[in-house]
């Protein structure tokens, strides 16, 4: 059975050696943090919220590579020589960060070396999941990618073993952002799923009421694929199904 995916996150102890060295900030839902293309300067550390990071695709819509939550850093490229940020970042929901600067993230690793091991630990392992995004977006189908992004949202959301993925339609446009697929794409695979008995529908929310069901629908497509499905032929499929 696929198992549900573990999201590395910066430990307490590590978070509370960062407080001294970076600037924390509050921000409302729907704050823009940053716009793609600005100067990046030092990383983000998540304390509390969300973090949606948006690559505009055109008007109306989105690709979301990346969420960050809680233990978990953003921002990064401003590490860089000269960095700019690759994405838009916006607080989907009240949130508090950390920032450290280029020289206060120096410091901390002249300063603290065992706790910012831990801290680059955690960006390699971001890193890791961008790859593995990549790998989806070029190997999997729309529904194996759907699935994929509600296991990580589970994990994100830290859900007791045994208790159900709620989804509102927040998420479910949030979802169409992960996937990389249009609404109506990503509308035909949740009816498929519904039919399937693994998502409960009711009005706007879907319910995932058992997620090692769907994770074992998902198989061994997650980390072995042979067919590369191509991500052009999605209008094609769409227009075949409401044919």
């Amino acid at each position: 059975m696929q198992q549900r995916c573990v999201i590395q996150r910066l430990s307490p102890d590590v978070r509370a050696a960062l407080a001294s060295y970076g600037a924390k900030a509050t921000w409302p839902a729907g704050f823009g943090i940053y716009q793609r293309g600005a100067s990046a300067d030092g990383v983000f550390v998540v304390l509390s919220g969300r973090i949606v990071l948006r690559s505009r695709v055109k008007a109306g819509r989105g690709f979301v590579p990346a969420i960050a939550t809680e233990g978990e850093t953003f921002g990064a490229e401003g590490l860089e020589i000269a960095g700019r940020y690759a994405t838009d970042a916006r607080a989907e929901e009240a949130s508090e960060t950390l920032h450290l600067s280029g020289p206060r993230f120096r410091l901390f690793i002249r300063e603290q070396p065992l706790f910012a091991q831990s801290l680059i630990g955690q960006i390699m392992a971001e890193r890791t999941q961008l790859l593995d995004k990549l790998h989806e977006l070029a190997t999997l189908s729309v529904e194996e990618r759907l699935i994929a992004s509600m296991l990580r949202l589970a994990d994100q959301q830290r859900l007791a073993d045994g208790a159900p993925l709620q989804l509102g339609a927040t998420d479910y446009r949030l979802l169409c952002e992960l996937v990389g697929a249009t609404r109506e794409s990503v509308s035909l695979v949740f009816n498929r799923l519904v039919a399937a008995g693994l998502v409960e529908r009711e009005g706007t929310t879907y319910t995932v009421p058992d997620l090692q069901a769907l994770a074992a629908r998902l198989g061994s497509a997650w980390m072995e694929t042979e067919t590369i499905v191509p991500l052009v032929q999605e209008g094609r499929v769409e227009r075949a199904a409401r044919a």
